[in-house]
């Protein structure tokens, strides 16, 4: 009190051996994914002796998410630290108790079970920002760094590939107050963290869901597309941060990007074009074919062919002519295809069976030659007898 420390909140300085320690933030910052404006959250991991660290961003900040940024990080690692250091986050919390205690989620306890870690949680709010200094600031830093001007992409997966990099640029700066490279340093702290456990922890969430007249799974508040012969049943739900994939009794029917944001439809055409076939007139309008024209699985072969089948067949049946190649491609190549396709533009020729038979033609499938029957002679064997056994019925007998 006569110091007036009482007043101040004072930090003793840390060293930190190598592999005992990490610590882990989990925060938000934005991102432009096809020229739209996205919030984002980024996992970083931190080694807490050699400074290096690692990033992955998601477009949900859910369980599923904190989880699997676990993962990679210890994939990328390549082992374990003894001992992670966290804020109170709802993912690992689910309630704060009295000093150091806390009652950790089901998920997160199976998490520190699989790779055997220890957990340390900082004390609630601002109060406990310095119990895990090395890793404060740590996303805002690496954004001022890595992703200003703020990036345009394509997909989450684009946007991590550039977050890889910038992660394997950071491993040749030197920290401040420290002679030696994050790399130079991580060579040392390696051997002592803990190995990985032969099999990676699954971070997947298992869901059940309705699939609804629209042939969507409604998951996390957007919706997503499987084969319109599942409308009204029940089907499981595989939920990462990354992918959605929905199976019948173990059978993969469906696999998608997970999408960012709500009440957003990810469909695919070719799960609806069995119903297609019968509703010809839906194509034009349909939310699918529009997002199979922007994702570029409807190229401009289709794009003609199906105009040049409609002027000569009408608009019912140039669609269902269409229909009849989109289905083809489940079981040949797109490139056959599409050259298949800008021969019938060129000759008129719009029959979709003559389509197929060219396509064929084209990727080389074509029926095995016949075996001459000659050839099958050497598997020949004489006929089995029963003689042995008579002879030992008579020698029986004597």
């Amino acid at each position: 009190i006569e110091l007036g420390l009482n007043k101040v909140e004072v930090s003793i300085p840390q060293i930190h051996e190598p592999g005992a320690e990490a610590e882990v933030d989990f925060g938000e910052f934005w991102i432009r994914i096809g020229g739209e404006l996205v919030k984002c959250w980024m996992f970083v991991m931190r080694l807490s002796c050699s400074g290096r660290a690692f990033h992955v961003a998601f477009t949900t900040q859910g369980q599923e998410a904190f989880l699997q940024g676990h993962v990679l990080a210890f994939a990328h690692f390549g082992g374990v630290p003894g001992r992670i250091r966290y804020d109170n986050l709802k993912p690992a919390v689910v309630k704060v108790l009295k000093g150091r205690n806390r009652t950790e989620s089901d998920r997160f306890v199976a998490l520190r079970s699989h790779y055997g870690f220890d957990s340390f949680f900082c004390r609630p709010g601002k109060d406990g920002a310095h119990e895990k200094g090395g890793v404060e600031g740590e996303i805002g830093r690496f954004r001022r760094r890595h992703l200003v001007p703020v990036p345009d992409v394509l997909s989450l997966g684009e946007l991590n590939r550039s977050i890889a990099a910038g992660d394997l640029l950071d491993d040749a700066r030197v920290i401040t107050g420290r002679c030696h490279t994050v790399a130079e340093a991580f060579a040392v702290e390696l051997p002592t963290l803990q190995p990985l456990p032969e099999e990676p922890f699954d971070p997947a969430l298992l869901l059940r869901s309705r699939v609804d007249l629209r042939a969507r799974v409604c998951v996390r508040q957007c919706y997503y597309s499987v084969p319109a012969r599942y409308a009204g049943r029940r089907l499981a739900v595989r939920l990462t941060a990354t992918t959605v994939e929905v199976f019948d009794a173990g059978h993969l029917v469906a696999r998608h990007e997970r999408a960012a944001g709500r009440y957003v439809e990810v469909l695919v055409l070719d799960h609806y074009l069995e119903i297609l076939k019968t509703k010809p007139g839906a194509l034009p309008g349909a939310t699918a074919l529009a997002q199979a024209k922007a994702t570029g699985a409807f190229t401009a072969p289709h794009q003609r062919y199906w105009e040049v089948a409609r002027r000569a067949r009408g608009d019912s049946a140039g669609t269902r002519a269409l229909i009849e190649v989109l289905l083809a491609h489940r079981t040949l190549p797109r490139a056959a295809l599409d050259v298949a396709m800008r021969g019938a533009i060129e000759t008129n020729l719009v029959d979709p069976q003559v389509v197929l038979i060219e396509a064929r033609r084209q990727s080389g499938d074509h029926a095995d030659a016949v075996t001459p029957i000659g050839a099958w002679t050497r598997y020949d064997r004489p006929a089995p007898t029963l003689t042995a056994y008579d002879e030992l019925l008579t020698g029986s007998e004597g």
